[in-house]
């Protein structure tokens, strides 16, 4: 059996340790704080620097090791075999591929395409969702990705649309977000279209997906999901979720190489999202629903996306129930501490259906930027913590906690005792 990396065979990953089950038996019997376990988990990725504590894992999530060494075979390959292999034999390794990616969304695999992000996947439904006219609305909120909301707004100008934002209560409940987006669609009668975010990545705030996404269909308005955060880090299939367009992203928390993404648009609605003017030119009738056709990357990075089957062997060999179980009691741990603190305000809910891993805090009256930016620099220079600051809450900026299978217990008391030293 051929040795990738530190004496685990490729093989061998999918069982992370060598006494534990692989799959969705492994997610059925660790617990999360099952620390000799987790550990072995986080032995599959590279330590971050000596000292640091690494605790901004939501920009993109590092590969394991073994997907790296098989990324990098396959940036070989392409390399030494370039169009002898591009022109052909690599189409079908892609197909192989796609078929990997539906069945982990749960869909079929002719209803999604590989787009370079989720960020160019939420711009396909955008840009291209074409049942809107004018008088129309649309509607986003104050926690939706920046490009999305600019995305959102662009609307006006391409389709004659109003706009409608909202800002989604601080604390939240389940019933306070569904009551958010009711009262809006109550009040904006043409909304046609709700731009939904699945876990935010300003808070870390999932709102109830299912029930928002039946909600809008009540009213007659659809809905594009942004899953840019959700997938990995959060256990769902599409399919389950109600909706029928949405973006993901490939390189957050199943650990693909930088630049891989997917669209989702269901087979019955593939017809409301406009094909892309640059595969009008190549656009034949008996083709026309083909999702390929909805987006235009060019070149593809072939060697990303043939990684991303190997990405999601590490994933299913961890388990998504429990990475989910990981993260969310990572995140406790240091929420814990800090809750009811005076002067630090933690933006995320402890039910455990309202959040994920990341979640947001700030401190009382700190709402600026540069606020937020200046306790994001003491927390590194003072205790090599390393967090990142997020504007958009209409209450005020935050500082962002996400941490990943790299962290340890030790790792989140530090924070905590690190919050609790700026107050």
């Amino acid at each position: 059996m051929r040795r990738i990396d530190g004496g685990i065979s490729r093989r061998g990953l999918l069982a992370v340790a060598a006494a534990a089950p692989a799959g969705a038996a492994l997610a059925q019997t660790v617990a999360p704080d099952d620390a000799a376990h987790w550990a072995k988990v986080a032995a599959l990725y590279d330590a971050p620097p000596a000292g640091v504590i690494q605790l901004e894992n939501g920009h993109f999530g590092a590969m394991a090791r073994a997907t790296r060494a098989a990324f990098e075979a396959h940036t070989a390959r392409v390399n030494r075999e370039t169009t002898l292999y591009t022109r052909g034999p690599v189409n079908r390794d892609l197909v192989a591929v796609r078929a990997k990616v539906a069945k982990l969304l749960g869909v079929d695999a002719d209803e999604i395409a590989f787009t370079r992000g989720g960020t160019e996947s939420m711009q396909v439904l955008i840009e291209g969702y074409n049942r809107l006219k004018p008088g129309d609305a649309v509607l986003y909120a104050d926690l939706d990705y920046d490009s999305m909301q600019a995305g959102i707004e662009g609307l006006t100008r391409s389709r004659g649309v109003k706009v409608i934002r909202i800002d989604l209560p601080e604390p939240a409940t389940k019933q306070s977000l569904i009551d958010a987006y009711d009262r809006a669609l109550r009040a904006n009668p043409a909304i046609r279209l709700v731009l939904l975010t699945h876990l935010s990545h300003r808070t870390g705030l999932i709102p109830p997906v299912q029930e928002i996404t039946a909600l809008a269909r009540s009213r007659n308005a659809d809905v594009l999901l942004d899953c840019g955060h959700a997938l990995g880090q959060t256990e769902f299939a599409l399919r389950d979720l109600g909706v029928d367009f949405a973006g993901l992203n490939l390189h957050k928390w199943i650990g693909a190489p930088l630049g891989v993404g997917v669209v989702y648009i269901r087979k019955a609605r593939l017809a409301d999202i406009d094909p892309s003017p640059l595969e009008l030119a190549y656009l034949k009738p008996a083709e026309a629903d083909r999702i390929d056709l909805r987006i235009h990357t060019g070149t593809t990075n072939y060697a990303c996306v043939l990684a991303v089957s190997d990405a999601i062997d590490v994933h299913e060999s961890i388990g998504a129930a429990a990475k989910a179980a990981r993260l969310r009691w990572l995140r406790d741990r240091w929420v814990k501490q800090v809750r009811g603190v005076a002067a630090i305000e933690v933006l995320t809910p402890d039910d455990p259906a309202l959040h994920a891993g990341i979640t947001s805090f700030r401190l009382t009256g700190k709402t600026s930027m540069a606020d937020n930016e200046a306790v994001r620099r003491r927390l590194f220079d003072q205790h090599m913590i390393f967090t990142i600051e997020r504007a958009g809450p209409a209450r005020g900026a935050c500082v962002r906690v996400t941490p990943s299978f790299i962290n340890t217990a030790d790792d989140m008391d530090a924070l905590a005792r690190a919050l609790r030293s700026l107050v």
